[in-house]
């Protein structure tokens, strides 16, 4: 695993299923997503409807 934390409050999305409280930063949050839906969040920098994308 990275050494890369999330801050507090900080979000990110992971096509990776094996988390737990705290894994990748005290206090961020981490959302279970498709990995379409992970390569449409990183192209456009936020959460996204992939319905109006593909």
């Amino acid at each position: 695993m990275k050494p890369d934390q999330l801050k507090p409050k900080e979000r990110c999305a992971s096509t990776s299923n094996r988390n737990f409280e705290g894994r990748q930063g005290r206090g961020g949050r981490t959302h279970l997503v498709s990995p379409v839906m992970a390569a449409a969040a990183a192209i456009e920098g936020k959460f996204v409807d992939i319905r109006k994308i593909i």
